[in-house]
């Protein structure tokens, strides 16, 4: 062995110590490993940062974006209660709907938002339907991992794969390149966990609550303004435009109460609607320009004509003992005492009077405020209050779903006939969404996870390492001696094993380049298109359910299903090791010929 090699074995040691442990950050090795590569001569600038220029890292930021988009106009929320819905009353209907539903999302959005989406929705719906939640939240987990294996732009994994077959001249892969052995893991998955119910565990959750991951039945008043887009049209359209999460409680008009209005009946300007809503909702209500919030419309004139900053919503709980407490919203006139607005309230249990004014106030309440944040320090330091922080809902921009949606499709077809590089397709679309309004600026650069972006262009340089000193070619050496003789499938089921065993300890992305080149030099020693090879390596990355620490989503039901460890190893290694099967056939099937039936010649 030479310098070159032993200096890069040296710091790829090092990274798999920083990564395993978790010491640092997963994006900070990513760039101390990328720097020693450079300090140490293995690799220079060029190279080194080619990772940040490279095709994966600018789709996976695009990819974020564009989920961005599709969460901010409510698509993937309605998807969600869509699926609920869908689900019926029964263990196993809900298992074989949501599976490939989620699956269906998870290919073009990030598989751990889908599954933090999901959670909630299935965790109410079990309790409504007196189910378990981890008899649900096992299968809609691993169907968001085996939903990644659809296109090519799902995972990270994929598209570092399609820059290693790249780099050997071969053609590299298009966006449903992979499409036929995900729909086949994804058939897999549905039938396997439908068969094995037994196998899942029966637990109650933890958060069995309602309220999980979110508060719903904020209590405001809604006013149509003069103007208004709304005026004359029927409520129902405004309820489906706000979703499920908005419930009228009554309506007003000429300060009357009205029974005799429903959801066919056109609102007028002036009509004051009395709802509940999620915090989402509550926040999309204020976003939309024809419609207000009765208090802030009523008061805000004087409360923003002192103060700095633009006038923003926070939640304050009322403190045991607080003066609030058995005064009703009229009395406290907090308008003119802290120069906030009384917005909406929640109250854990007990009933609300009908009008925001006439409410008196309980210990425990949750107000929202609505006021500039230079007035807010009175408020925070008052001992009525136990905290004061923002408020958590985001302002959905449904008007704009079908924008989302449309921009969704060109993004998926200008990539797949190859019209523009998949790269710029998803680039031009996330700017498409930002563009038109999807999703503000501001949340886009929040939806990007930073630091899976700094990690993919990080490690990219490792790949090139590897196979430029040498030492890919070296350990393919060693691997093709264990498996001289070998058939290809049977090759083909050691890098896809190879990769399921390293993925429980690394990502996906660190996985796939650390055995990528492997795959590669193991192909080209055997005389053998180096794409199958490649492509099990990516698919046993991310599609091993050997233990909850494999994958983030995992990890995420952990708590809510009261899972334990040999949970996910019963059920996992059955199911991974059918997969694993599945996928080299497959990719033998596709890439070497190979046929697609065991009987067939």
């Amino acid at each position: 062995m030479d310098f070159p090699q032993i200096a890069f074995l040296l710091i790829l040691g090092a990274a798999l110590y920083l990564f395993i442990s978790e010491r640092l950050r997963v994006d900070v090795t990513a760039m101390l490993t990328l720097l020693a590569l450079v300090l140490t001569g293995v690799l220079d600038a060029k190279q080194a940062l080619s990772g940040f220029a490279s095709e994966p890292a600018i789709i996976v930021a695009a990819v974020f974006v564009i989920s961005g988009g599709l969460a901010a106009t409510g698509i993937t929320e309605r998807l969600g209660q869509w699926i609920g819905d869908a689900s019926g009353k029964s263990e196993s209907r809900a298992i074989a709907v949501t599976m490939p539903a989620v699956a269906a999302l998870s290919s073009f959005t990030h598989h751990v938002m889908v599954t933090a989406m999901m959670l909630p929705i299935l965790t109410r719906f079990a309790k409504a339907r007196g189910l378990s939640a981890s008899r649900l939240l096992m299968p809609m987990s691993f169907a968001a991992s085996l939903g990644t294996t659809l296109t090519l732009v799902s995972a990270p994994a994929f598209l570092l794969a399609d820059n290693l077959i790249e780099r050997t001249g071969a053609p590299g892969l298009g966006i449903f390149s992979i499409t036929p052995i995900g729909l086949a893991l994804v058939a897999l998955g549905v039938v396997y966990m439908l068969a094995t119910r037994w196998l899942l565990p029966k637990r109650g959750g933890e958060h069995g609550d309602d309220g999980y991951l979110r508060l719903d039945r904020y209590r405001t008043e809604l006013l149509i303004v003069e103007g208004s887009r709304w005026s004359t049209r029927p409520l129902a359209e405004l309820q489906k435009a706000l979703g499920d999460r908005f419930v009228l409680t009554g309506w007003l008009r000429d300060g009357q109460r009205r029974q005799d209005l429903g959801p066919s009946s056109p609102l007028i300007s002036g009509d004051i609607l009395l709802v509940e809503a999620s915090a989402d909702a509550f926040a999309s209500l204020h976003d939309d320009s024809g419609l207000d919030l009765n208090a802030i419309a009523r008061f805000g004139d004087s409360v923003t004509g002192e103060g700095d900053g633009e006038p923003q919503l926070v939640q304050a709980v009322v403190a045991p003992g607080s003066e609030f407490i058995g005064r009703s919203v009229r009395e406290l006139d907090f308008a003119r005492r802290f120069h906030a607005v009384i917005a909406g309230l929640w109250r854990r249990q007990g009933a609300v009077a009908p009008r925001l004014s006439d409410a008196r106030l309980r210990e425990g309440d949750l107000l929202v405020l609505w006021g500039r944040p230079s007035r807010f320090a009175e408020l925070a330091a008052h001992h009525g209050f136990l905290m004061l922080v923002p408020f958590a809902g985001e302002a959905r921009r449904r008007i704009r779903a079908p924008l989302a949606l449309a921009i969704l499709a060109a993004t998926v077809i200008a990539a797949a006939t190859e019209w523009l590089p998949a790269s710029l397709a998803f680039l031009l679309g996330a700017v498409a969404m930002v563009a038109t309004r999807c999703v503000d600026v501001e949340q886009a650069y929040r939806e990007i996870d930073v630091r899976i972006f700094v990690m993919i262009a990080g490690v990219i340089p490792l790949g090139v390492a590897m196979e430029q000193t040498g030492t890919a070619q070296l350990l393919a050496q060693g691997l093709l001696h264990v498996v001289a003789g070998w058939s290809p499938l049977a090759i083909l089921l050691v890098m896809f094993a190879s990769a399921a065993l390293l993925t429980q300890i690394l990502s996906d992305a660190a996985t796939t380049v650390l055995l990528g080149p492997i795959a590669i030099s193991l192909a080209q020693s055997l005389g053998l298109p180096p794409t199958p090879f490649v492509v099990c390596t990516a698919l046993g990355a991310v599609a091993a359910f050997l233990t909850p620490i494999g994958h983030h989503g995992n990890l995420l039901i952990l708590g809510p299903g009261q899972y334990r460890f040999n949970d996910f190893l019963r059920i996992g290694l059955p199911l991974t090791t059918m997969v694993a099967l599945v996928s080299a056939w497959m990719a033998r099937w596709l890439w070497l010929d190979g046929p697609l039936w065991p009987l067939s010649s």
